[in-house]
């Protein structure tokens, strides 16, 4: 036999960079390959080990004999899983992201899991725990006292079904667990586990609930085309523009795919997107829908995860995280509004794209994947230009809705009222008088930007980082929205000491102040991250939006996330131009797309829009091209940009970004990796990758600490991850530096 040493485990684990760990089996488990020739542990399956002077929960990636001696190598503790949590395809994506973006395999891999089973914790037994009256238990009214009526109307309950009731179905009916142990220490009632059976999704009769509505000659062309290609790798474009029915499409391609058995997978933007989404599912559909999103308790998302996995769902909504769900029979993949920001995670752990992910995995399960946006990212739209993608268009909105009306409206030299022009107002209070909808859109929260003292002219900021502090007045107080600091509104300047303390700009609170005073008794609704942060807040406002009584929204980037207001038929957008001048060079492009994602609010009902676009800079050549001939032509003028510069699509991008307490702490990382990033930039190849830097990044001071970024730049992508590949590799094995951390952005989507 085989000696059990023989074998090794090569374990990711929440820890390090780029590399994977060997331990031998655990005590007492059998080297597979001993028992019946080839065989192997699965890979996929949590194992837990020793490491350092911890235990860590890791996965194993591979196992099998080692080259050299195993002797010296230590024993890994216990097998946690007998079959794999993940199935080879998502398994080959995590390891893949994890390449890809440079990062450690083992927090890639963990981070795809629910947070229980990342802790190590057991899956749940897939058992359903049930109560009964016990057999002999007839002389229930003595032993019964005459005042337990709670313990009565549980005993007359559970008398009614012999087979047993379930816990979950008790509680439903009120009755608390507590009640029922007193019936077991009587005698009376007994629990027992049953076996849940998996109940999968195309178990139910019909699958309509609702008959789909007419299409559209493009909408159909589109529909046929995705589904063409269902059943193999594909990429498929949808552009339509806001309110063209995208949504409708989905729904029909997504029963076609139901009816063949398999599952959908619907990734969205944002949270506040699911319950719009969700609610269109459940009117079409019979399936069962599972959610997954950072909203959900630990408990929840681990639940609808499970179901996934089982194939008891047909379709599973989620955000961005959502990528590494599994399923059990996946079929379609959906990336609506694939061009949000949101997609990148970039704020914490592995910064990945789930759009682009979304790519790999269609490829690895042989699935189609349709990307749908009424102004796609540029990449997307170079993709489908150059037909790695195919791109399907719809122009026109069906029925008698018609595309909105754009206007610029010149804000120089005016006086203000809350932000907006005497033009502005007027043209909402003709709107209220005829019983419409108004959404005005300003993407800055709070009441103003900062504070200014009038006689010094010194600017409230924030100690902790190279920002102003918003002024915000629900409640009252200082805030820094890079860092959350918080501090009382002072009475006096902290520099000369004067109390004439102005507020500087316009905020979403300040606006919603001046148009509540404005056009009193109108309702004015307020919808950022401030309005909405009790549970159930954003649900109740839309409610109200939905009756379509006259009102008036007010309101950040959270309105222009596909969300369907029938009786607004004015949109005003204030200060549209801050983007164009942004530091960052795709600050025009989510300019664009926001200004057109705002303005698709506008008359999507029976009734014309009319978007109204302030701007200091109403002669701005991309803003103009933008209003008078459309996104398309906006797209291409930034892209002809894009390629003189070599910037993305047509170049590719890194960014390692270090910080710590001190400027020496940064000069002493810095003086070597820069060096060696450097060095090997001069062998690179097939092409050279352009090193600049290390520079302040655009915010340097953030959280107290300082920020320092070197940019990667190269015509090819193979040679710009080759030459990261050696240089994270170098990084990592330099003598660690006190309270420094650095982190590497591959396709960085903003800069700062």
């Amino acid at each position: 036999m085989t000696d059990t040493t023989d074998c090794v485990l090569r374990i990711a684990l929440p820890v390090g960079r780029g590399r994977l760990f060997d331990y031998k089996l655990p005590e007492g488990v059998q080297n597979p390959e001993a028992e019946v020739p080839g065989q192997q542990l699965p890979p996929g399956i949590r194992v837990r080990v020793p490491f350092r002077n911890r235990e860590l929960t890791g996965v194993l990636v591979s196992s099998g004999p080692r080259s050299g001696s195993a002797a010296r190598l230590r024993r890994a503790q216990a097998l946690l899983d007998t079959s794999p949590l993940l199935p080879p395809s998502l398994l080959q994506l995590a390891l893949w992201t994890a390449d890809y973006y440079h990062y450690s395999p083992g927090l890639t891999l963990l981070q795809s899991l629910p947070s229980s089973l990342r802790a190590g914790r057991d899956l749940p037994s897939g058992t359903c725990k049930k109560w009964r009256v016990v057999c002999n238990a007839a002389a229930e009214e003595e032993l019964l006292d005459s005042r337990a009526w709670g313990q009565k109307a549980a005993w007359q309950q559970l008398c009614g079904c012999p087979d047993g009731i379930a816990d979950k179905a008790l509680k439903q009916a009120g009755i608390e667990r507590a009640l029922l142990h007193k019936l077991v220490e009587r005698g009376l009632v007994e629990s027992f586990e049953i076996t849940e059976p998996v109940r999968l999704f195309d178990d139910c009769q019909s699958l309509l609930k609702e008959q789909p509505l007419p299409l559209t000659s493009q909408q159909q062309q589109a529909l046929d085309a995705i589904l063409s290609r269902n059943g193999e790798f594909s990429v498929t474009l949808l552009q339509g523009v806001t309110g063209s029915g995208k949504t409708e499409v989905y729904l029909q391609a997504i029963a076609c795919t139901l009816a063949c058995r398999k599952q959908v997978l619907v990734l969205v933007p944002e949270i506040g997107l699911t319950p719009q989404m969700l609610e269109r599912f459940h009117a079409r559909f019979h399936t069962p829908v599972a959610v997954l999103h950072s909203g959900l308790s630990d408990r929840q998302r681990l639940h609808n995860w499970l179901a996934a996995k089982r194939g008891e769902v047909g379709i599973v909504l989620a955000t961005r995280s959502g990528i590494f769900t599994p399923l059990l029979r996946p079929g379609l993949i959906i990336v609506d509004e694939e061009h949000d920001l949101s997609y990148k995670q970039q704020d914490r752990g592995a910064s990945f794209s789930a759009r682009d992910l979304a790519l790999v995995r269609a490829r690895l399960e042989s699935v189609a994947v349709v990307l749908g946006s009424a102004t796609p990212c540029l990449e997307t739209l170079h993709n489908a230009q150059i037909q790695r993608f195919y791109r399907q268009l719809l122009t026109h909105r069906p029925g008698p809705a018609r595309p909105p009306e754009l206007v610029l409206v010149d804000s120089r030299r005016q006086v203000l009222t809350g932000g907006l022009t005497a033009a502005s107002l007027e043209a909402i209070n003709s709107c209220l008088s005829r019983g419409e909808q108004v959404l005005v859109f300003l993407n800055r929260r709070g009441y103003a930007p900062t504070l200014m003292c009038d006689d010094c002219n010194n600017l409230l900021d924030c100690p902790c980082c190279d920002a102003h502090l918003t002024l915000h007045m629900a409640p009252p107080a200082l805030r820094c929205h890079h860092c959350d600091s918080c501090q009382p509104v002072p009475d006096q300047c902290p520099s000369c000491h004067s109390r004439l303390l102005s507020p500087v700009g316009q905020g979403t609170e300040r606006t919603e102040e001046v148009l509540a005073e404005h056009f009193h008794p109108v309702d004015v609704l307020r919808i950022d991250s401030d309005s909405v942060k009790k549970k159930g807040a954003f649900a109740t406002i839309l409610e109200r939006v939905q009756t379509g009584k006259q009102a008036i929204l007010v309101g950040t980037r959270m309105l222009a996330k596909g969300h369907h207001f029938p009786a607004v038929t004015l949109v005003v957008i204030v200060n549209a131009d801050a983007g164009f001048f942004s530091t960052d060079f795709r600050g025009p492009e989510r300019t664009g797309q926001t200004i057109l994602q705002v303005a698709g609010r506008a008359g999507r009902g029976d009734r014309r829009g009319k978007v109204l676009i302030q701007t200091a800079c109403p002669d701005n050549a991309l803003l103009q091209t933008l209003v008078t001939k459309g996104y398309g032509a906006f797209a291409e003028a930034l892209l002809a940009q894009r390629m003189a510069l070599s910037l993305p699509p047509f170049g590719h991008l890194a960014l390692i970004t270090a910080e710590a307490q001190t400027l020496d702490a940064l000069t002493a990382f810095w003086d070597k990796s820069a060096a060696l990033a450097r060095q090997l930039s001069s062998r690179a190849d097939p092409a050279p990758v352009v090193v600049t830097g290390p520079l302040p990044a655009p915010m340097e001071r953030r959280q107290g600490r300082l920020r320092w970024q070197l940019h990667l730049r190269s015509c090819s992508r193979p040679a710009l991850h080759h030459l990261l590949r050696r240089l994270v590799a170098g990084m990592a094995q330099q003598s660690p530096v006190s309270g420094l951390r650095w982190a590497v952005d591959v396709d960085p989507q903003e800069m700062g």
